[in-house]
């Protein structure tokens, strides 16, 4: 584990470095890390089903609950419902419109790549398909953000406002692709409670929150330990993590919501800084474990897991999956805003993708040829955005970093 864990961070970081000096951001490079030592490369990262993978698995979740606790640090909250309105269109465009298109073109175009499953209606496999293409990885637009030091901009404010509610509906639909899978019945009323569980989880940790969390904080402000506030604000985003889990929501939204309550405390600046060292160690373990997963001899003609039928299903997917989420940017109507990086910034599917399609392969409802073309789409989508977004930003403005005043005004 411990061999594994040394050059998952050394290649994530060596990487970040290489792809940085060719101006694009780190979370590339650590992408990238991740394909070389996944199972179709070097096979430093097993593959999912054995105990190592298992091990990654835990410190990436880490990874990227830290990821969203950080982001949720630097939000302001009223900031966010400043763009509410904005971001609900957004995000429930690029729900409906992703997976409207992936059901359509799947229906009409019937790709003659692999077997319907027997037992298995094809209406259903389309469902799946539809479902692959909802979802958006906060996380790889998030670091590309960070990374390029665009948090503060109106367009950052708006991709993650939507990606949370995406998240929010992805719960849905991923429970009601759960339940196809196991051929347990999905009503209305059980959709409708995991969609009020999950939006009630994150209102009711921010209130409650807000109203315990600085009484706690600074009681532990005044311990003279070494490292109690690090301990406790790391373990205080955890804790809502799994809280939110439990509950039927997603642990994302619990560390983000964690982020929220602590930005509004006295300890702000002292947490910000001491979370930094501890988020550099665990976030690159997130996305290398996201590119781990990639089979490189799907995109090599010639290899045993080439497929043209497939390769090009999945480019055809990848294009679906593209506009279906910059067609969501145009909901924006702020002429201070860029329509089209709000759109790309929601592009990326990362984990959430694969998560989606993973259900749908063991339970025999997409066939090992349609679970490879979606993901293909999986992959392109994801490591097309971080370059597309620092060309964008190039062209824009560089914002000026809030000042240490603004940034008392906001949290204090």
């Amino acid at each position: 584990v411990f061999f594994v864990l040394i050059v998952i961070l050394l290649s994530g970081k060596l990487l970040g470095e290489l792809v940085e000096r060719w101006g694009q951001p780190a979370v590339l490079g650590e992408l990238v890390a991740g394909v070389i030592l996944g199972g179709s490369v070097l096979g430093v990262i097993p593959d999912p089903g054995t105990e190592m993978y298992e091990i990654i698995h835990v410190f990436a979740e880490i990874g990227v609950s830290i990821l969203l606790f950080e982001i949720g640090l630097e939000t302001d909250l009223m900031e966010m419902f400043s763009v509410g309105r904005t971001a609900s269109a957004v995000a429930l465009i690029g729900v409906a419109l992703p997976f409207g298109l992936g059901f359509l073109y799947w229906y009409t175009a019937q790709p003659s790549i692999g077997a319907t499953p027997e037992g298995i209606s094809f209406a259903m496999v389309c469902i799946f398909v539809g479902a692959t293409l909802t979802a958006t990885s906060v996380g790889i637009t998030a670091r590309v953000l960070s990374d390029l030091e665009r948090m503060h901009t109106p367009e950052a404010r708006i991709i993650i406002g939507a990606a949370v509610i995406d998240d929010v509906l992805g719960i849905v639909i991923l429970a009601v692709v759960a339940g196809l899978a196991s051929g347990a019945a999905v009503g209305v009323f059980a959709i409708s409670k995991i969609f009020v569980f999950a939006v009630g989880f994150l209102i009711l940790a921010v209130l409650i929150g807000n109203r315990f969390a600085p009484v706690l904080f600074d009681a532990v402000d005044k311990m003279r330990v070494r490292g109690v506030l690090l301990v406790t604000a790391f373990c205080f985003a955890l804790g809502i993590a799994a809280l939110a889990d439990w509950a039927g929501s997603a642990m994302i939204i619990g560390a983000f919501a964690a982020g929220l309550v602590l930005s509004s405390t006295n300890q702000f600046d002292s947490v910000v800084e001491k979370i930094e060292p501890v988020a550099d160690v665990f976030t690159p373990i997130f996305f290398v474990a996201v590119g781990a997963p990639v089979n490189v001899r799907l995109f090599i003609p010639g290899s045993e897991d080439f497929d043209l039928g497939v390769l090009i299903v999945g480019l055809i997917l990848t294009a679906v999956a593209i506009v279906g989420k910059l067609v969501s940017g145009l909901a924006v109507r702020r002429p201070d805003v860029s329509k089209l990086v709000v759109g790309v910034g929601m592009v990326p599917r990362g984990e959430v993708g694969l998560i989606f399609a993973s259900i749908g392969l063991p339970a025999g409802i997409l066939s090992g040829e349609v679970y490879s073309a979606i993901l293909i789409m999986v992959i392109l989508s994801t490591f097309i955005v971080p370059p597309v977004l620092k060309i964008l930003f190039a062209a824009q403005p560089q914002p000026l970093a809030p000042s240490i005043e603004e940034l008392e005004d906001t949290h204090f």
